[in-house]
């Protein structure tokens, strides 16, 4: 009674004016935070009978012991003050906006001399221009294929156009009429700003002011009798009107508009997004939510303020339609309005086009919504199996997965992914560099990898599930560390089968493909799971995924490290060698594609040395092969051929 009591005495006590409340639970957790004009007659509306009438205030209120305000100068205050607070508290009983799937942009940067499109996945506030998101690379790269058929911008960086301008020829990409070749002076500053101008434009959706503009300088130029610019204006021209012919219409008004669709099913909601400029459909994004306790109303108007707020910098356009109404927001429309510099509509329509486009978006979010639903309940199937045929404790939401790597002895690397509810969680990931293990010595690196892991217990919790890639050797070496750390922790080995059979019997049995053995403590024989089960599948896919991280490490360390550097860690080859080496072969280059017998024949150089060396290089090109340049080709540039003519002096020295 005392609790209420005080409740009652601090909503009693509440200013007047506009601000941002906060409802805490007992343990001093946020649960809701909200905005008002009037906070006091906002916040004691959750307690006057039948609350609000949103369905899930009587299970807010219930929770609620305190209430913390934030007085704000105005409403529109209050709502970027929101955001930021559901961003920091994470409360809930809100929706939370996270737009962590950090979508491809387009950069452009006007107040450089020669600008140019740069791909980014970050909006920042830095005076450029952002176009986008892309929400696939796909399509980002045909828009730049169609861009830079009729506005070809430079696409080089600023180290390799300084380097063209000094040797005073273009490169390729100007014969193929793809650059107009500032670097070595082949376009006037004028007719480049004149290409930017169309990008912006082509960028930015307004084709109709692009095509009339051209048109218009193409009369000029045909005035002028400048023939062969104006057959270049009326081209591009053509291009961008069948360029736009290929893009879906949606609507006779050339009006721009951004179309929010909701769709529910439970606490599960997602808001489909469709970016229409000048009638036709140009961009979508989809963005999920779960556990949601607000109306659909609330939802749209929480998810707006989130979707134009501070840190996004999207593009506002004229009209705002929805599938669900956001109320008469003040807030919304006053930060709309700072945002576009004009006034922005915000509407739910009910005939018409407008009608029709929201249909669209909420369609699209339903189809979008019923597609993760049925993802999740399969990845509940697959963990489910898992816990069952691996008898786990519990069910492994958050799996762990270590995967040792070493390159011929050398450049000993480990990794960590991490998987919560069959997803990748990136906040997760670690690396480690091998410091006290041998490089070959695969037990003894994962011995140190799960030893440093175990050491960050406080800090990072164990996971319910533990795998590491490898058979009965690795496990072994899990399980003792968690016996002497005193953990109860689920681990599992995952290893292909040995090839101790006919490859008949293997194709028979599956597909001609290895079969994977899962290896648990204390138990003698592998299960094996069927290869179409899914908790197997799930679990190769978070190997895959660990595998693929620790050799996108080691690849990473290769390039920063230099060949001359990675040659010092190979095992038996110390300085002397490696200077007889590059003194009688006469390059890095010469030395990587040396046959056994060629290495052998250097002074110094044993036979097992030749052969530890053209091993190494080899499972470097297995890698390279796998999408890393060769290294020869990363010593092309001018610097790496200074760098490595400068290590080749100093050892014949």
């Amino acid at each position: 009674m005392a609790a209420e009591e005080h409740l009652a005495e601090r909503i009693a006590s509440l200013p007047t004016g506009p601000g941002v409340y906060l409802m805490k639970s007992a343990r001093g957790k946020v649960l809701y935070v909200g905005k008002a004009q009037n906070l006091r007659t906002r916040v004691r509306s959750y307690w006057n009978a039948g609350g609000d009438g949103r369905i899930q205030v009587p299970q807010l209120v219930a929770k609620v012991v305190d209430v913390g305000v934030l007085v704000t100068p105005t409403v529109k205050d209050a709502l970027l003050l929101e955001n930021e607070l559901i961003k920091q508290h994470k409360p809930p009983f809100n929706v939370r906006f996270r737009d962590d799937k950090q979508y491809l942009a387009l950069r452009l940067d006007p107040r450089d001399r020669w600008p140019r499109l740069t791909m980014v996945r970050r909006f920042k506030r830095d005076g450029a221009q952002y176009f986008g998101p892309y929400t696939s690379s796909s399509g980002m790269k045909q828009a730049l294929s169609n861009l830079r058929r009729i506005f070809p911008l430079r696409t080089c960086s600023e180290g390799v156009f300084k380097d063209y301008a000094r040797r005073g020829r273009p490169c390729i990409e100007f014969e193929m009429g793809r650059c107009p070749g500032p670097c070595c002076d082949k376009v006037s500053e004028q007719a480049y700003r004149e290409l930017l101008q169309g990008t912006e434009l082509f960028l930015r959706g307004r084709s109709g002011e692009l095509v009339r503009a051209l048109e218009q300088r193409m009369q000029v130029a045909a005035a002028e009798e400048r023939f062969e610019d104006a057959a270049r204006l009326r081209d591009r021209v053509q291009a961008v009107e069948h360029t736009v012919e290929r893009q879906q219409i949606v609507s006779d008004r050339q009006v721009d508009r951004d179309v929010f669709g909701l769709a529910r099913d439970g606490g599960e909601a997602l808001v489909q997004v469709l970016h229409v400029r000048e009638g036709r459909v140009i961009g979508s994004a989809e963005y999920p939510f779960s556990d949601v306790r607000i109306d659909d109303g609330e939802v749209v108007s929480s998810f707006l303020g989130q979707y134009y707020g501070e840190g996004h910098e999207r593009q506002v356009p004229s009209e705002v339609l929805a599938s669900a109404s956001a109320g008469d927001d003040p807030a919304l429309e006053a930060l709309l309005r700072e945002r576009a510099g004009r006034r922005v509509l915000i509407r739910v329509p009910r005939r018409g086009a407008g009608r029709e486009l929201v249909a669209m978006a909420q369609r699209n979010a339903e189809l979008a919504l019923a597609q993760r639903i049925q993802n999740r309940e399969s990845v509940e199937a697959a963990l489910a199996e898992l816990q069952q045929k691996l008898s786990l404790s519990a069910l492994p939401r958050r799996i762990e997965c270590y995967d040792v790597s070493n390159l011929q002895g050398t450049l000993a690397v480990a990794s960590r992914v991490t998987f919560q509810d069959g997803l990748p969680d990136k906040s997760g990931y670690r690396r480690y560099r091998i410091k006290d293990a041998a490089a070959g010595d695969d037990l003894a690196c994962m011995r140190e990898v799960i030893a440093r892991r175990f050491e960050k217990i406080a800090k990072q919790p164990l996971p319910d599930l533990l795998v590491v890639d490898g058979g009965r050797g690795q496990l072994a070496v899990v399980t003792a560390l968690a016996t002497d750390a005193g953990l109860a922790l689920d681990h599992v080995g995952i290893a292909k089968e040995r090839d101790t059979e006919s490859p008949s019997e293997r194709v028979k049995r599956s597909g001609g493909l290895k079969a994977e053995r899962l290896f648990l403590p204390n138990r003698l024989n592998p299960v094996l799971l069927l290869p179409s089960s899914r908790g197997l599948l799930l679990l190769q896919r978070i190997r895959d995924e660990a595998h693929r991280f620790a050799i996108e490490f080691q690849r990473s360390l290769r390039q920063k490290l230099g060949l001359t550097s990675i040659l010092e860690e190979i095992p038996g080859i110390g300085p002397g060698k490696r200077r007889n080496l590059l003194r009688e072969l006469g390059s890095l280059r010469r030395i990587r594609d040396a046959s056994p017998e060629e290495l052998e024949g250097v002074t110094g150089v044993s036979r097992k040395d030749a052969r530890r060396i053209h091993g190494f290089f080899r499972a470097v090109a297995s890698l390279d092969d796998a999408g890393t340049a060769p290294p020869g080709e990363a010593l092309e540039a001018p610097e790496a051929a200074e760098r490595v003519a400068a290590v080749e002096v100093e050892f014949r020295e």
